[in-house]
């Protein structure tokens, strides 16, 4: 069944919450995150509820500390979403200001604390400020969320749970989508060095023949 509005400007306010760096408040919100999701379609609840599970049951500096090694220290599962589109280039900047013109269209003003296309912003924004624009914005760099989602549950980590709500929320991937999601994987954001294993798992590499 298709979430209604409501539902999905719930959860991307829930995975907004969940994919910044968990404090103290973040675990004083569990009781009201869990009520929130409660209200949800189950797929985009039951990742939730897995991590939320998960969250309850590790203390505060393990699940800190796992998050500055999981997003901070692996590009791999950079949280930026134009990091996969543009890699380092001067092209990002560039797409880091439209980031901030659609904010600045809603009447937001991006807060200086955190760079425009950080996912937990961008689902914020969706959440609270234009959700057809969020969801624009997240669909033109679905090849760089697929990746992070891909890359998380290949890992084992926690945080792939939200990232499989956070695209159950989005439109089906179509063949062009997935065609960028293989090129992405075999080839990684632009000038990464060559000769790096594969950006992503093995299961979204292309396959019949080499790059």
């Amino acid at each position: 069944m298709k979430p209604t509005e409501t539902q999905r400007a719930t959860a991307w306010q829930v995975q907004s919450l969940l994919l910044g760096y968990p404090d103290e408040q973040s675990y004083a919100r569990l009781p009201l995150l869990r009520a929130a999701t409660r209200t949800l379609p189950a797929p985009l609840a039951v990742p939730l509820h897995a991590f939320l599970d998960h969250m309850a049951a590790t203390p505060p500096t393990d699940l800190a500390a796992d998050y500055v090694a999981t997003f901070d220290h692996r590009k791999r599962f950079s949280p930026y979403l134009t990091y996969f589109a543009y890699g380092d280039t001067r092209k990002r900047g560039m797409a880091l200001l439209r980031f901030k013109h659609a904010y600045r269209a809603a009447g937001l003003e991006p807060d200086d604390g955190e760079l425009p296309d950080h996912l937990a912003v961008v689902l914020e924004f969706a959440a609270t400020g234009d959700a057809a624009t969020g969801l624009r914005l997240m669909g033109e760099h679905r090849a760089g969320l697929e990746l992070i989602r891909l890359g998380l549950r290949e890992s084992g980590s926690p945080w792939a749970h939200v990232l499989e709500s956070v695209s159950a929320t989005l439109p089906s991937l179509g063949r062009h989508e997935h065609e960028a999601i293989a090129r992405l994987a075999a080839e990684g954001p632009p000038e990464e060095e060559v000769g790096l294993a594969p950006f992503a798992p093995p299961e979204y590499m292309p396959r019949g023949g080499s790059r």
